[in-house]
């Protein structure tokens, strides 16, 4: 850990404690709650925020989501590859609309600064922070970022499997870092109050965005190298950076990052939770989803049939594989995890943790408390 870090961790100490500490006596009072955990549950990524109802909110249990609302086109390119593109256009209409869209529904609350998850917890709503995922919107103009932070966004994802004006992604057969407008990117970012994140980004661009960061660095939602070596996964040095620098990294649902067994079960997600904590610590686990709130409904709406909805992902999947991205060799088994594709995959993991032996002030931790954590000193 970095001497910043240190006294970053030390000067946050009594904050982080008593911030807890708020939280632990609210459970108290919202414990009985049907749809209500004893404390507050935080999402890492979920896509598609709007199309869930009231109804999916409250019983998904959550206090606060990172929610991705830029908007991506799938695009064929000259050498078959699918990819996606995110417009500054197309994005600066769809923070707008993501805005009033919150602002409208009581059970929501559009969140900027870290500490609203509070107010959020104690009133039954749900704290939404919103998220790009990818660069690609800033284009060579970094005075987008400042544009996109004054709409509200407050997580900036560097890039979106693919290179970009800001850095290099994951799903490329040569990995880049970032660029030098990448690194003036990420000081503006500091400058303003908005956190970098590192999912989708190469090895190259995820190392040097921590080396150029003066504040925390999260990875919203990924999974562990380390466990299926796969470009999409994030190895040991990165996890280790991010919470060096006092950030979290989400452990995400998509399945055929979590495990190669061939029949996804929640014990692989527990055992991906246990790496990253082996590794950064138990102050960089977190959970994520990457899915829409509740879940992949494609998969759900075959009653989770594995073995047929992964179909769907191999045209992309073969596309990664055709420019030699690492770990496509071979198509994939399964998406999700039956027992978490659905609304209630919170409390199906808090009682997963608890069976595995995890402690009470862990599990408040990997469920939400450091998420919490990072969002107040990042935010505020």
């Amino acid at each position: 850990m970095s001497q910043f870090n240190l006294l970053q961790t030390r000067r946050s100490f009594l904050k982080t404690a008593s911030l807890l500490a708020a939280y632990a006596s609210l459970g108290a009072v919202r414990g009985n709650a049907q749809n209500r955990a004893s404390f507050p549950y935080v999402d890492g990524l979920c896509t598609d925020i709007l199309s869930s109802t009231p109804e999916e909110f409250r019983a998904s249990g959550l206090a606060a989501v990172l929610a991705d609302v830029s908007a991506a086109e799938e695009i064929k390119t000259e050498d078959g590859t699918l990819r996606f593109a995110r417009t500054f256009e197309s994005c600066a209409r769809a923070i707008v609309a993501a805005r009033q869209g919150i602002r409208q529904r009581n059970e929501l609350l559009l969140a900027t600064r870290g500490s609203e998850i509070k107010e959020a917890f104690q009133n039954g709503q749900t704290a939404i922070f919103l998220q790009f995922q990818g660069g690609e919107p800033v284009g060579e103009d970094l005075s987008r970022i400042d544009l996109f932070y004054e709409l509200g966004l407050r997580v900036l994802q560097i890039t979106h499997h693919h290179n970009n004006a800001l850095g290099g992604g994951a799903i490329e057969k040569n990995w880049s870092g970032l660029t030098k407008l990448g690194f003036e990117a990420v000081e503006r970012m500091n400058t303003l109050g908005l956190v970098p994140d590192l999912s989708h980004a190469s090895d190259l661009t995820a190392r040097e965005v921590l080396q150029t960061s003066k504040k925390p660095v999260i990875l919203s939602h990924g999974a562990a190298r380390a466990i299926v070596n796969n470009a999409r996964c994030t190895p040991d040095e990165i996890i280790r950076g991010v919470a060096d620098s006092g950030g979290v990294m989400g452990i995400f649902m998509m399945s055929f990052w979590l495990t190669t067994e061939a029949e996804p079960t929640i014990a692989a997600l527990i055992h991906q939770i246990r790496h990253v904590i082996n590794v950064g610590g138990l102050d960089a686990a977190g959970m994520a989803n990457d899915y829409s709130l509740a879940g992949q409904q494609y998969l759900a709406e075959l009653k989770n049939d594995n073995r047929e909805g992964v179909q769907a992902y191999f045209p992309w999947w073969d596309s990664a594989a055709k420019i030699g991205a690492l770990g496509f060799e071979q198509r994939p088994q399964h998406v999700v995890i039956p027992e978490l594709n659905n609304i209630r995959r919170m409390f199906t993991i808090h009682a997963a943790l608890e069976k595995s032996g995890f402690k009470i002030g862990e599990i408040e931790k990997i469920m939400g408390g450091n998420w919490i954590r990072v969002l107040t000193e990042a935010l505020g």
